[in-house]
């Protein structure tokens, strides 16, 4: 019998609380189960103790009420995920620490997933696992490495279905210090809200010499008298009117609460009508009908209608968003897009700045979220203490925006800053300033530092 546990080095008062008791052994031992010889035997249970003094954050109707010490679990993630998950929770915990003296805390408790479960528990993601994730709905998540191969479904997928979490937020801010493309890359500042569920992006296609695109063909042919060649792929594009109108609902609600300038709506309209030109039509029914004294349209301020203290909303062509993030960086604010738009315009927008790694998102819904960077696993490059981890500090900071500790997460946004202005980086930054590259924990503690001078 071997027991696993969960330790917390690096954190201070930061106790075990989950741990796994697997019974490990080669088939042919009497464990009274059946497995061809040499194969594996993993009987495992993991137990999670939550800590006696927190209290879950509830999320309602996309309404976030956070107790003064709330359970935020975390993934380490797989590759450099347990290092920089580590390094963000220590300058989270210290954003806390100076924002609220000792009135608040977080509560920290580990979700084991990914390859450190599958040794634990031989399963990347164990029901108890699961189960932690449905109880307490809000998650800061290292990177998580899907294998590859069949068999292997993404887990930042099924977490995200966990949650319901419908609306992927990523903030694209310029610091100081970065290698933009751009003459004024300062001017970059934008969110992109990306819908999460919908569109191309539920997979819903088929293989052109499968049965079911044949079957598909032909009833395309025979009843609504549509050609579609016969080495044609095909694949369905689904945009519901209840998903479009939950993800405009959340998008102009953070940017009324986050004191935004306007929310435009991108979308290839022009030729999909039934589809990106309905999801059009639906946020602006949103927008007027349930936000109508917060709201004006770029339409109504045309024919002379004031803006002022108004959020304004209005939409651009896919193609021509592109390059008005380039051309009029400025003039833009908040991008809600449909699934594929949405996955389009985030990168493109994060390759304005020059440093897509530095960024942070959130996957959230009406019950929960989780937070994270953009970035992958970079195996290469685990345990040697020199990756970055400002994308899920940035992850984190959005996640105590959610939680209403904004005064926390002010506090990361400025350290942030004034390290790079300070030219303390870590290497993949530092090479560009011709300066010494600070190590993943070192950088940590050069955020926490500043933020007792700010």
């Amino acid at each position: 019998m071997i027991i696993h546990s969960s330790g917390f080095e690096g954190l201070a008062g930061l106790k075990p609380v989950a741990e796994a008791v697997s019974l490990g052994g080669m088939a042919g031992q009497d464990f009274g189960v059946k497995l061809n010889k040499g194969s594996p035997i993993y009987l495992s249970m993991i137990k999670y103790n939550p800590p006696e003094d927190g209290e879950p954050i509830k999320v309602e109707g996309g309404v976030w009420q956070t107790p003064n010490k709330p359970i935020v679990l975390f993934i380490e993630g797989d590759g450099i995920g347990p290092e920089i998950t580590r390094a963000a929770m220590s300058v989270i915990d210290k954003a806390v620490e100076r924002a609220y003296k000792s009135s608040r805390q977080i509560k920290w408790m580990e979700a084991i997933v990914g390859e450190k479960a599958e040794k634990m528990a031989g399963n990347r993601f164990p029901q108890e696992s699961v189960d932690l994730i449905q109880r307490y709905r809000v998650v800061l998540k290292g990177p998580l490495e899907t294998p590859v191969g069949g068999g292997f479904r993404s887990l930042n997928v099924t977490i995200r279905l966990i949650l319901d979490a419908y609306a992927n937020i990523r903030p694209v801010k310029y610091m100081k210090g970065l290698e933009s493309p751009l003459r004024n890359p300062e001017k970059v500042d934008l969110i992109i809200v990306r819908e999460n569920t919908d569109d191309l992006y539920r997979g819903i296609e088929w293989r052109w010499d499968s049965p079911e695109a044949v079957k598909l063909r032909d009833f395309l042919r025979r009843e609504l008298k549509v050609e579609i060649e016969d080495d044609a792929g095909i694949g369905v594009k689904p945009i519901s009117k209840y998903k479009t109108q939950r993800v405009a609902r959340m998008a102009i609600r953070y940017a009324l609460q986050n004191g935004r300038r306007s929310v435009t709506i991108m979308h290839k309209g022009n030729i999909m009508k039934y589809t990106e030109g309905a999801f059009r039509e639906w946020a602006y029914e949103v927008a007027v009908k349930e936000f109508r004294d917060k709201v004006v349209t770029e339409e109504e301020v045309s024919k002379g209608a004031s803006q002022a203290g108004r959020l304004l909303i209005n939409d651009r062509i896919a193609d021509n968003m592109f390059q008005q993030i380039i051309t009029r960086t400025e003039s833009y604010d908040v991008i809600l897009a449909p699934n594929l738009d949405g996955d389009y315009i985030s990168d493109a927008a994060g390759a304005l700045i020059g440093n897509i790694g530095v960024l942070g998102g959130a996957n959230v819904g009406d019950t929960g979220g989780m937070f994270e960077a953009v970035h992958g696993t970079a195996p290469k490059y685990a345990g040697k203490n020199v990756a970055n981890p400002t994308g899920i500090i940035r992850g984190g900071e959005l996640m105590l925006r959610f939680m209403g500790w904004t005064e926390a997460a002010n506090l990361i946004d400025k350290a942030i800053n004034e390290a790079v202005n300070q030219r303390k980086v870590t290497q993949d930054l530092a090479r560009f300033m011709n300066v010494q590259a600070l190590g993943t924990k070192e950088f940590a503690q050069a955020l926490t530092q500043i933020m007792d001078t700010l």
